[in-house]
């Protein structure tokens, strides 16, 4: 099957997601082109290759719905064999994707874009709080991701042009901590 696929593998490709998730389903990429445009790659688990429609799997996928998070446990959609494994992009581990690949230019606006079978490797598995960190110029997390910095940059770039092209349009900022339970030893909040 990857041989059918375009091959993405010597592309900067990451996961971004909480410091505590355990499934990782989709990944990023981003070049800036020498014309100030960017090329915005979103890649998605193809999950499709695995849970075939009309399968047992795929009637049973559909009859849950959703995975859905507890406090202190998941009760998956789908099997964790392809949840937490097949279906993740761990990293430098090659996986089977559905990628958008776009060309947005300097006011975020999409010119181009194509959707593509494609195999990836993630180069790493990142979450918000160190990119945070190396945008906010701690320097620790800045050596630990030395070789994503400009990848980092790029990508904060692009997200101020869209939201500021999104806040023009009227939309309004809902910008909340997401809540975090800690438990006891006795599966307490």
């Amino acid at each position: 099957e990857f041989k059918k696929r375009k091959c993405l593998f010597d592309w900067q490709i990451v996961t971004i997601d909480g410091d505590d998730s355990k499934d990782f389903d989709d990944a990023v990429s981003i070049k800036k082109l020498k014309n100030g445009k960017f090329e915005l790659g979103v890649h998605i688990a193809d999950v499709s290759h695995y849970v075939t429609e009309g399968s047992a799997l795929d009637a049973e996928a559909y009859n849950r719905g959703t995975s859905v998070y507890l406090i202190d446990n998941v009760v998956p959609m789908l099997p964790e064999k392809l949840s937490n494994d097949l279906c993740s992009l761990v990293p430098h581990k090659p996986r089977l994707t559905l990628s958008c690949i776009m060309k947005i230019d300097c006011q975020g606006n999409v010119e181009d874009y194509k959707i593509c079978e494609t195999a990836i490797k993630s180069s790493a598995r990142l979450t918000y709080r160190k990119v945070s960190q190396v945008l906010e110029g701690n320097m620790s997390a800045r050596n630990e991701y030395a070789d994503f910095i400009e990848m980092f940059e790029n990508m904060r770039e692009l997200a101020l042009i869209l939201r500021d092209k999104r806040m023009r349009r009227g939309a309004i900022d809902f910008d909340f901590p997401e809540p975090y339970f800690q438990l006891d030893e006795d599966g307490k909040v």
